[in-house]
């Protein structure tokens, strides 16, 4: 009996989106509500994001600091998210939750899985100038951007690339 929720297996992450779907406010809204709702380690909820719709203001503050290899398929997204997380306590290199990290990717993937449900896909991922972002967006010394996330509807006729599909047979420890 297979109890895995159909959003789950038909998740992917196109390598081209539609240029011509435009993301609502509400839809926006519930991307980062999801995260929202994110179980974190004593619901520190150690995240952040910087959300930016394409053709914006704040979307040609971030677009140049894109690398070349994801330009092709970011830039037809129809909003990049920056994801942050809190690091250390401010004004104190004490570490503000051993989980953030943890916690800040639970939080991307329940915007991830709320994407898929609304019939949008997500495309994680770290080529970006991380410095040059940072001081883009003045992010303090305590928050750290870790990754970002594309969103838009996958391009028509895009196809999931033919390995996406495949898993290991088992995530188990110790490796069969």
């Amino acid at each position: 009996m297979d109890l895995l929720m159909p959003v789950l297996r038909r998740r992917w992450s196109p390598r081209e989106f539609d240029p011509d779907r435009v993301l609502s406010t509400d839809e926006t809204d519930a991307l980062l509500e999801a995260a929202r709702w994110a179980p974190s380690a004593g619901n520190s909820q150690p995240w952040a994001f910087h959300p930016v719709l394409r053709k914006s203001a704040r979307w040609e503050a971030v677009v140049p600091h894109l690398a070349g290899s994801c330009l092709p398929w970011a830039t037809q997204a129809s909003l990049l998210v920056v994801n942050l997380c809190q690091m250390y306590v401010e004004g104190t290199d004490w570490q503000y939750s051993e989980f953030a990290t943890y916690d800040l990717g639970q939080a991307v993937a329940h915007m991830t899985i709320q994407a898929h449900s609304m019939g949008l896909a997500g495309r994680q991922f770290r080529a970006f100038d991380k410095d040059a972002l940072t001081a883009e967006l003045d992010v303090p010394p305590h928050w750290e951007i870790l990754t970002m996330t594309a969103f838009g509807a996958a391009a028509p006729g895009a196809v999931r690339d033919a390995g996406a599909a495949s898993r290991a047979d088992s995530v188990s420890w110790p490796r069969p």
